[in-house]
């Protein structure tokens, strides 16, 4: 069943223009490539000043733009990341890379999710605590991990 819709993923319209394009395939990766960068880089960031790495930059306004630009470059990163993916489906859901940077991708949100809830009682200006700084240092951790397994999945 799940082969099935990956081979009719592959077969849609779309993904035959994208496959046909000499240009399409090359400028979807590379934007994919830039949204990565954005997010991963604005994520970073965020961590690295919630656990006090540059205390002279003032917090909020800091963590507002580079959540502004982490919720923009997401979607892109997504969109751009299906298309490739719908490409060769098939032959990427069965990657291990692939799984792993799925299954990355997962705790990432998860670890967010949790981040947003043990932080967001925190007022403007106080010190997070320490359980905020230990889902900053663990997303510090996952993203350069997704970003491997997603080199990888071109070569196994």
């Amino acid at each position: 069943m799940l082969a099935d819709l990956l081979a009719a993923v592959e077969r849609l319209p779309v993904v035959g223009a994208l496959k046909a394009s000499f240009y399409a395939y090359p400028l979807v990766n590379a934007l994919h490539i830039l949204s990565i960068g954005m997010l991963v880089g604005a994520v970073v960031l965020m961590d690295l000043r919630i656990l006090g790495v540059a205390r002279g930059v003032e917090r909020e306004p800091f963590l507002h733009l580079m959540r502004v630009t982490a919720a923009l470059a997401f979607p892109v990163a997504a969109l751009t990341g299906f298309a490739l993916f719908s490409v060769r489906a098939g032959e990427y859901a069965a990657n291990p890379a692939f799984q792993a940077k799925l299954a990355l991708l997962v705790l990432a949100g998860l670890n967010f999710g949790a981040f947003r809830r043990i932080a967001a009682p925190a007022a403007a200006g106080t010190a997070y605590p320490a359980p905020a700084k230990a889902l900053a240092a663990l997303s510090l951790a996952l993203w350069p991990a997704i970003l491997v397994a997603g080199r990888f999945i071109g070569f196994l």
